[in-house]
């Protein structure tokens, strides 16, 4: 046996112990939050005009209304669509004789009313030639290839290019919602981690791109694009009570709080701990959904311009989740759309929009299929009399020797 669960036991016994402290704490500091959001709610533009002048370290959501805004459901049209995608990816495997990476599409019409149909389908797409291996400086400096992070992103580009494509095949007349898992916000971009040339390549022509033709599909049919998030972990509305506790104004992290000292609180303190999830699901009933906020993002701010990313949270039974979608979704008046398509997805696919659901079935790729890229690979190479070495180390996993 590998993992000695009697030397595990004691101190998973240990955790337990800490957890039930810090779910004490935890409770303290929810109130406290609930109590701020409902005073800042009598005077937003104020905590509005703090949250501008503030320098903090934090993620700060945007706020549009009042913090504690609670909408309900409103009923989903007679007939209505929805489309969504989602991908997975086989990379590129540096044990293998041949440098190329998969991506597979799984895509999903779901039409109800008086005409009901689905349609669900997977596209795989091969990735070998070598300009779809690296992304390369125009100046010839530098080069990055196709792998980790880089590969998701690449991935999600082409999630939003296969929704683009399907919206292109909706009746027009028909209110149709447009979903995809995750979030909209290329985060793995954000920062130092790559060079301007990988961004532009990734996010300003492709993934902004498809997002350009989505708007324009919704702008002539009234198609609403969303993310879905379950079980978010955010925590950019809590940190806007951070704002709204801090007794400086306009507060200022490096300046009047450089290092956390150990025996001196903060007033944002009094929340630490607290994720949106938690406000909200305190506050929102069932079926509703909260205010509307703003993603306070660098590379959204930087980059996204016209499609600035907004959030709310939705109550589905007793999860919150996260929806988020671009700020010509709510320009259009497509919110309330958004929100009765949604929650109906939810609710038919057991507390998840089963149109995702569906799309992953699609795309996912199993262990098996894994291996039987593998081997097709292999045996092609065979048949056109290439090389189909592998490493030792590779050799030595796929053999049993004891």
């Amino acid at each position: 046996m590998s993992l000695n669960l009697s030397h595990l036991a004691a101190q998973i016994d240990d955790m337990a112990e800490s957890l039930k402290v810090e779910e004490k704490n935890w409770s303290a500091c929810l109130d406290q939050a609930l109590d701020t959001i409902q005073h800042q709610s009598l005077d937003p533009e104020s905590l509005r005009r703090k949250i501008k002048d503030s320098r903090t370290t934090w993620l700060i959501a945007g706020i549009t209304g009042q913090l504690d805004g609670r909408f309900t459901c409103p009923p989903c049209p007679p007939d209505f669509a929805v489309i969504a995608t989602d991908g997975s990816h086989i990379g590129v495997d540096r044990h293998s004789p041949a440098r190329c990476y998969l991506i597979n599409i799984g895509s999903v019409m779901l039409r109800y009313g008086q005409q009901p149909d689905a349609v669900l389908h997977s596209q795989p797409t091969l990735y070998s030639n070598k300009e779809d291996l690296i992304i390369v400086d125009p100046r010839g400096s530098s080069e990055l290839p196709i792998e980790g992070g880089l590969l998701g992103a690449k991935r999600a580009v082409a999630e939003c290019l296969a929704l683009a494509e399907l919206g292109e095949e909706l009746a027009p007349e028909l209110p149709s919602t447009a979903l995809v898992d995750g979030t909209l916000i290329m985060w793995g971009l954000a920062g130092h981690a790559y060079p301007e040339y990988v961004r532009t390549e990734l996010l300003r022509n492709g993934f902004l791109q498809a997002l350009d033709r989505i708007r324009d599909l919704g702008r002539r049919t009234g198609l609403a694009l969303a993310s879905y998030i379950s079980l978010p972990r955010s925590t950019e509305v809590a940190n806007t009570l951070r704002i709204a506790l801090c007794p400086y104004d306009p507060p200022d992290c490096d300046r009047h709080c450089p290092r956390k000292s150990s025996s001196v609180e903060r007033e944002c303190d009094t929340v630490s701990g607290i994720r949106d999830r938690d406000i909200f699901h305190a506050i929102l009933e069932p079926g509703d959904r909260s205010a509307t906020f703003v993603s306070g993002s660098s590379i959204v701010q930087d980059y996204y311009a016209d499609h600035e990313i907004r959030f709310f949270y939705l109550k589905v039974d007793n999860e919150i989740a996260r929806v988020e979608f671009p700020c010509w979704v709510e320009d259009m008046g497509n919110l309330d759309l958004l929100h009765a398509m949604i929650l109906d997805q939810c609710r038919r696919g057991h507390g998840y929009p089963v149109a995702l659901s569906e799309a992953h079935e699609q795309a996912v790729l199993s262990g098996p299929d894994r291996e039987q890229f593998r081997h097709l690979l292999e045996l092609t190479l065979n048949e056109h009399r290439l090389p189909t070495g592998t490493s030792e180390k590779n050799r030595s996993k796929r053999t049993r020797w004891v």
